[in-house]
Order: C-alpha cells, then structure tokens, then sequence
C-alpha cells in the first residue's frame, strides 16, 4: 500500500472577502475529488482572505499510478488562472516506512 499527499499554498487573485475566497477554493477542492477520487480539504489560512492551503491524500496499491495521479493534480492546480501556486509539498509513504 502507497499513500501519497500534497500540500497547495495558494496566493488568490483578486479576493476581497472570505466569502469571495469560498467562491475560489471550494470549486478547485471540488475539481480535484471528482476528476481524481482524492479526498481534498482547504487545511490552512482559513482566516484569510488571499491565502490558503489545499491539502490531498490518495492511496494506491501502485507506486507508479499513485505518482502519476499527483503529478496530474498538481497540473490542474497549477494550470488554474485565478490562483498563484507558490509552493507544493508532496509526500510519498510505502511499504517500506
């Protein structure tokens, strides 16, 4: 069993509420459980309003299929124009930790 998460800190665009900060997160946290079947959250920043942390988990019986399926998450957040990716943290657990 592999167990693999990333960790998102996004700079957001033009967001002057937390509401509005709602109205961009929750869509990208949405985007990547349908598309992916990873269990997403916003896990940090919660009180302001032009930052937040996205944090995903996925577990696989395949090194090799849990490494592409974060690489392809990590494109979609990377590819969205709303957001600025200004850093991710992945780690990969396997048999072996």
């Amino acid at each position: 069993m592999y167990v693999g998460t990333l960790s998102f800190d996004l700079l957001l665009g033009d967001v002057r509420s937390l509401k509005e900060k709602r109205s961009v997160v929750r869509p990208i946290v949405a985007e990547l459980q349908r598309k992916y079947a990873v269990s997403a959250a916003e896990v940090d920043h919660m009180d302001l309003h032009r930052r937040a942390v996205i944090g995903l988990a996925l577990v696989s019986g395949d090194a090799g299929h849990l490494s592409e399926v974060l690489d392809r998450c990590e494109r979609l957040v990377a590819a969205r124009p709303e957001v600025e990716l200004l850093s991710v943290r992945r780690r990969f657990h396997g048999e072996d930790d």
